[in-house]
């Protein structure tokens, strides 16, 4: 695998990208991983600098495969991506991914320390600086619990500590690496509501002046996106805030009063909701 040329490779007249917080566009982009099976079909999406942008929807609509795409690990079959107003194949890949945080749904930590680990993001980063992006990202606080702190050994891929505790590493190695753009797919969907509003404070302090990307899961981390693009079979079936949304009472309505429903019968048990709850559900939301 190593010694496999990459299908995604540089132009040979590529040239550095400078930056990575102009304009994004989407023209028209084609996209599929088989022939025949269209992910992506005419996608087309404007993004201004600075904004935060959430996509939701079903499994396999294609919100990964946008992530994937403007990532630079995919091109597109027909149609383009530009970054400042450039075709962004004419950037070299190492250019684009050294400017690019993510934080993935499953995180990978390696063996050895916490510290080290969340000094991957920078890796000529001080002892200080390491601790700083703790703070920032929230992991600052468990860490010290640790019985070695900072220098406490993770195991392999990190299996000496839960997934909420990998999940807040995994953030604080994006904030030390201080990327211009950002990226958190499915970040919070396996960790619980207390670690989830740590992950959601950390993702606020990174987001500020970058452009971001969030898959979510959990409708309640997104609220606040400049812009939410509900994603179905490849195309953009509605977009705007959330409140916007709540009130066009479609798509992404009938998902957030579903998992409102949901969260509800997790709380009291599916036959166990109070009659005023369930009929307070449409009042909540449209109050939302």
């Amino acid at each position: 695998m190593v010694d496999t040329p990459p299908e995604v490779h540089n132009r040979s007249d590529a040239i550095s990208a400078q930056t990575l917080l102009g304009e994004i566009e989407f023209e028209h982009v084609d996209f599929y991983y088989e022939d025949r099976k269209p992910v992506l079909t005419d996608f087309t999406l404007k993004v201004k600098p600075g904004e935060m942008i959430a996509l939701v929807g079903p499994t396999g609509g294609g919100k990964s495969t946008i992530v994937n795409l403007l990532c630079r690990f995919y091109e597109p079959q027909s149609g383009v991506i530009r970054i400042n107003g450039r075709d962004y194949t004419g950037y070299t890949l190492e250019s684009i991914h050294n400017k690019i945080g993510i934080v993935l749904q499953t995180p990978h930590l390696f063996s050895g320390t916490v510290r080290e680990n969340i000094r991957y993001g920078k890796l000529d980063a001080s002892d200080a600086d390491v601790e700083e992006a703790a703070k920032i990202a929230g992991a600052h606080d468990f860490i010290c619990t640790l019985e070695r702190g900072y220098d406490q050994n993770v195991g392999e891929g990190g299996n000496l500590l839960s997934v909420g505790q990998k999940q807040l590493i995994s953030l604080a190695r994006a904030v030390l690496a201080k990327p211009e753009l950002f990226i958190m797919d499915e970040a919070t969907s396996s960790v619980d509501t207390l670690t989830e509003a740590l992950i959601q404070k950390g993702m606020e302090a990174l987001m500020k002046g970058r452009t971001s990307f969030v898959i979510a899961h959990r409708l309640s981390t997104i609220r606040r996106a400049n812009r939410i693009l509900v994603i179905e079979n490849g195309r953009i079936a509605e977009q705007g805030t959330h409140a916007e949304l709540l009130r066009k009472r479609g798509h992404y309505y009938s998902l957030y009063t579903q998992q409102f429903r949901h969260e509800l019968e997790v709380q009291y048990g599916v036959e166990d909701v109070p009659s005023k709850e369930r009929e307070e559900i449409q009042e909540a939301v449209a109050a939302d």
